[in-house]
């Protein structure tokens, strides 16, 4: 079929599921929510004070207890979005759930490091660029690291002028204070990945010392009493409290008095109701840079993520593999995920820009839809379509459900393209060509393309070819793409989505937003060696992975997912060769 033959084939349609009813869960009374909060600020300098050792039996006894809802965790997600039996996102949420033993489990060795040595251990070595800034390795941190993610590394670039402790970037300052001040910080948790709450409660009572309590978005709601469950042990110790609601129980708690500092991730519009108030008296408040809360907060908010294609020699089977990769980190949550690459920018003379235009679509058209579970996908979808009915759409669409929407050939020089300016969070990616008289000069101007036109700071792609780096002249422009580039992670040959998944890499905004201008947030998360000033992380990744298991084509990606759970929450020689024996099979 051509690649207009393949597009989308109409509402109505019945051959998906309409997804499983989760019970609701009711809001929390205000005197529930007081008496919440009463018991963590009771609890707040026990916490701060608390000693190392305890902090890691708290955290042996939280990967203990997570196990025992690990299944119905996975299972509460496939529900709520009506996946289908081996389905690619079956998979995906065993992959997305392994990352609650793994942030745990670093966590717990960061500790274990600090007891004994004073720091979080760096893995690699520690070096200077030409400008002064240091530079950390982060990963691989293990032999597993190694044999799992074969050629995955990863560093943290710190902010200029840094502080140094005995010589290196400093770490850890939370614990080497000697004044604590116990804290209570509010989480207004993610609604589209319940694995990104678990990141943020513990970066903040294991990274920051501060209690937390916690809402979860409405939309996966379900999640909350299995934190109450698999968290337990922060529970009882009046470390950690969940309560429930939306809009009305998330104002009270902002600005409930025993709440010190907030931590939400959603949206850039959430926020600023946040910080200024609703509508148009929320509007003149930001004008008037009078905000109306001024308890610290930060944010992670969003992206229209870049993939910088570097144009090389690829043959034709390196333009279906990326092709694949490309629909794949699409298709993963059904596009609802901050760091889903949104815009693929091409060298607009690059002869397979359109072969690769085109065996996207065609990837695309083989992969089943989803559900459009996330609030507000199919208008921000119709918008998008409005405004290019040119857009090629691809799939079955029973009612509920968004087809994989392709727009090409965007014009550049528009500054206020919609896709430039605001992020299609869903089923939507996007690609523009830039014309430049060389390849260099290409990549020097996609640069400056994502930094100053494209709305968010958050991550970016630069998918590059290793024979084109065997080009000093291309070499250096990569390397000076990853210098230049103003986002939190930059990311070589991958999805944004292994900065985050390797949790040792710090994850956030650019710095410098601020609340009048937050576009991707403020402020980090994970970063689990705990670096006081990181500036951007940096992933290096192999060009063409083989085999790849998370694609989203994958013939096992449902085995591979299982054993990447279990592979997770315990490391062994015999959990990875199961986990290597699963990727195989893909």
């Amino acid at each position: 079929m051509s690649l207009e033959q393949q597009q989308v084939k109409g509402e109505g349609s019945s051959l998906l599921p309409t997804a499983g009813s989760l019970t609701k869960i009711p809001p929390s009374a205000q005197t529930e929510i007081d008496a919440a909060l009463a018991a963590l600020t009771a609890n707040k300098n026990a916490w701060v004070n608390l000693d190392i050792l305890e902090r890691i039996n708290i955290l042996d006894e939280i990967m203990n207890d997570v196990q025992s809802v690990a299944d119905r965790w996975i299972n509460a997600g496939i529900k709520a979005q009506a996946l289908q039996t081996n389905q690619y996102g079956i998979g995906e949420k065993h992959a997305l759930f392994s990352l609650v033993y793994r942030i745990v489990r670093l966590y717990r060795q960061s500790l274990r490091d600090i007891q004994h040595k004073g720091n979080p251990r760096i893995p690699g070595p520690v070096y200077k660029r030409s400008n002064g800034q240091f530079v950390a390795k982060v990963f691989p941190q293990t032999l597993y690291d190694r044999f799992s993610m074969p050629g995955v590394t990863a560093e943290i670039w710190m902010m200029p002028e840094s502080p140094l402790r005995d010589g290196i970037p400093a770490q850890a300052s939370f614990y080497h204070s000697e004044n604590k001040v116990g804290k209570v910080a509010l989480i207004l948790g993610a609604g589209n990945v319940s694995a990104l709450i678990v990141a943020d409660f513990m970066h903040k009572l294991f990274g920051e010392g501060q209690v937390v309590v916690l809402k979860p978005n409405p939309v996966n709601d379900y999640i909350g009493p299995l934190i109450e469950e698999g968290f337990r042990a922060l529970i009882k110790r009046d470390s950690l409290r969940v309560v429930y609601g939306g809009v009305k129980e998330g104002a009270y708690l902002v600005e409930h008095p025993l709440v010190d500092e907030i931590h939400m991730t959603g949206s850039d519009k959430t926020f600023e109701s946040i910080v200024f108030g609703p509508g148009e008296e929320g509007a003149k408040r930001k004008a008037a840079r009078n905000p109306k809360i001024t308890k610290p907060i930060t944010a992670e908010l969003g992206n229209i993520s870049p993939v910088i294609v570097v144009p090389g020699p690829w043959p034709e089977s390196d333009i279906k593999m990326q092709a694949a990769r490309l629909g794949s980190w699409l298709s993963a949550n059904a596009g609802c995920n901050c760091l889903t690459p949104r815009l693929i920018i091409n060298w607009q003379q690059w002869e397979q820009r359109e072969k690769l235009n085109a065996a996207l679509g065609n990837f695309l058209a083989q992969i089943q839809t989803r559900k459009a579970y996330y609030p507000g996908t199919i208008e921000l979808h119709n918008q998008f379509v409005a405004d290019h009915p040119e857009a090629l759409q691809f799939g079955e669409t029973p009612e509920g459900y968004l087809p994989w929407t392709l727009i090409a050939d965007v014009d550049d020089q528009n500054k206020e393209e919609v896709c430039f300016t605001q992020e299609a969070f869903g089923s939507i990616i996007v690609e523009t060509g830039l014309e430049a008289e060389d390849v260099e000069t290409f990549i020097d101007k996609a640069v400056e393309f994502a930094n100053n036109d494209l709305w968010g700071t958050l991550v970016a792609t630069i998918i590059v070819h290793p024979s084109s780096m065997k080009d000093p002249k291309i070499a250096t422009a990569v390397d000076r793409a990853i210098e230049k580039l103003r986002y939190g992670s930059v990311v070589i040959n991958q999805s944004g989505v292994i900065a985050y998944m390797l949790t040792i890499p710090s994850w956030g905004a650019y710095p410098g937003q601020d609340i009048y201008d937050v576009q991707s947030g403020i402020g980090t998360v994970n970063n689990v060696l705990m670096f006081d000033h990181p500036q951007k992380s940096v992933v290096y990744c192999p060009f063409n992975q083989k085999p790849d298991p998370l694609l989203a084509d994958s013939r096992n990606i449902h085995e591979f997912g299982q054993k990447l759970v279990d592979f997770q929450l315990s490391p062994s020689i015999l959990s990875l060769t199961r986990l290597s024996i699963a990727a195989l099979k893909s």
